[in-house]
């Protein structure tokens, strides 16, 4: 029998000291001297640097400094040290019994290493202080968050957006695997930590002197576009001019880009028209069908000369079929619908930009302010927006009513929390237009997270008249568009 390692006890306890320092800094950010000097040696003990336990220092810096550190924070939450291979308790007169100590004890080794890397990244995000805040702060702490992201194997910024893996700089990390060996689904940690993140950046901002930043390009040009960075000028846009008001629209427009980015590319991924196979393939190199061509023409194969003679070429058909449609787009731009209203703004303009889609977008709080004219330009119409104010949905629907001209050819999309003044008129007028053909998409959330509260009384009314409230991620909007204007 062998005997157990002896450091064993010593890594745990290394590890151990290394968490109760992160939880005693995350309940109190004043130091505790015993856990500080004991965390201390430790990280010199296993050879990282001493500014892991430093919050002022940046992961960037860190990495910076010591650049190979950076492959390990890649996917660091997603993988741990694999167990030893073989058990203490095997009798191993050949010594594999001492290999299999010396393997256990790397295990226990490296996973002190790894309390000490996932420290720093933690007490870095979550331990976001007091006070105002400046863009060079709100900047650095976007950064250490990019960096817990890239350790649960999700590209800088996922997270925060809620974007799904798939689209262009949204995939999961390259070490990005679980202990199983499987490469995560960067959905399933969306719910959890995605809005605490977008929390926590929401607070910062909000603690930001924002005005005197943006009044200074060098201040601005520190700040990282966010959807919390854009509630809060969309907010207070009307109280900038100058150069204050030339940034922030610069910042909104950055904002804008990159989500049309990834919504154009989810629009561009879903199902289209089915197939007209009466209008014949176009005889071009593109639309060859080389597996249809040899398998149609194999009876002219020559053993002799061992050749295969083509008789004929045969097409793909790639033309759809298309129906000129309607989509009415109405948002809810009250107060907790910002998210709904920025997401929903870009997508109408990528819709607008199809064939054969005619497009309007309506906003409303207690009114409502036809936006169709600009809806191919996200940007302008996000500027038209009054964020806030209570929720009258018939004003909107008075709008929306007279566009609906071949009811079969129509969708509405309404997204609100349909937390309503006056209920029960605004969903009469819901249930004619869905009896009168029109497809009725009520929508409850589009937002980051998925997450979403919708009046109950609206979500049972919905459900009996055979139109659910699609809540969740906007993807599952884009899917039921694309469904129906196939």
């Amino acid at each position: 029998m062998t005997e157990p390692t002896p450091g064993a006890t010593s890594h745990d306890n290394r590890r151990q000291v290394l968490y109760w320092r992160l939880l005693a800094r995350l309940l109190d950010p004043e130091e505790q001297p015993a856990l500080e000097a004991a965390s201390l040696a430790v990280v010199d003990d296993i050879g990282l640097p001493s500014t892991l336990l430093d919050p002022q220092v940046s992961v960037d810096s860190v990495v910076q400094r010591h650049p190979e550190l950076a492959a390990e924070l890649d996917g660091l939450m997603l993988t741990a040290p694999g167990p030893a291979t073989g058990s203490p308790d095997d009798d191993g007169g050949d010594g594999d019994g001492d290999r299999d100590d010396r393997g256990d004890d790397r295990d226990r080794a490296a996973e002190v290493r790894r309390a000490a890397l996932v420290s720093k990244i933690l007490l870095n995000v979550y331990s976001s202080g007091t006070g105002p805040v400046t863009a060079q702060q709100l900047a650095r702490w976007q950064s250490d968050a990019g960096w817990l992201e890239r350790a649960l194997g999700c590209a800088p910024g996922q997270l925060r957006a809620g974007r799904a893996a798939g689209g262009p700089g949204t995939g999961v990390g390259p070490t990005g695997t679980d202990s199983a060996g499987t490469t995560p689904d960067p959905s399933r940690l969306i719910p959890e930590i995605g809005p605490e993140l977008g929390a926590i950046e929401a607070a910062l901002v909000r603690r930001m002197r924002l005005r005197e930043v943006l009044a200074d390009p060098r201040l601005a040009g520190r700040l990282t576009p966010s959807m919390s960075l854009i509630e809060q000028l969309l907010r207070d846009k009307d109280n900038l001019s100058g150069v204050a008001l030339a940034n922030a629209k610069s910042l909104i427009r950055r904002f804008v880009d990159e989500v049309a980015e990834v919504l154009r590319t989810q629009v561009a991924q879903a199902t289209v028209g089915a197939l007209d196979r009466s209008v014949p393939p176009k005889r071009v190199f593109r639309n060859l069908d080389l597996d249809r061509t040899i398998w149609k023409n194999l009876t002219n194969w020559s053993p002799e000369e061992e050749r295969l003679y083509v008789d004929r070429l045969y097409y793909r058909h790639t033309a759809r079929k298309t129906t000129p449609q309607r989509l009415i787009v109405v948002v809810d731009q009250s107060g907790s619908m910002v998210d709904a209203m920025v997401n929903c703004t870009i997508l109408a303009s990528i819709f607008a930009g199809l064939p054969k889609v005619d497009v309007h977008l309506i906003a409303y709080d207690t009114r409502a302010l036809d936006l169709t004219p600009w809806v191919h330009d996200p940007f302008e119409t996000l500027l038209r927006t009054r964020l806030g104010g209570g929720t009258d949905g018939t004003v909107a629907m008075a709008l929306a009513g007279p566009k609906v001209a071949e009811p079969r050819n129509t969708v509405v999309v309404w997204i609100s929390d349909f937390y309503e003044w006056q209920a029960e008129p605004l969903f009469e007028s819901m249930t004619a237009l869905h009896r009168s053909g029109v497809k009725f998409i009520p929508v409850g959330s589009v937002s980051s997270s998925g997450r979403g509260s919708v009046n109950p009384w609206f979500r049972a009314r919905f459900k009996d008249l055979g139109t659910p409230v699609l809540s969740g991620h906007i993807r599952k909007l884009v899917h039921e568009l694309k469904t129906f204007l196939a």
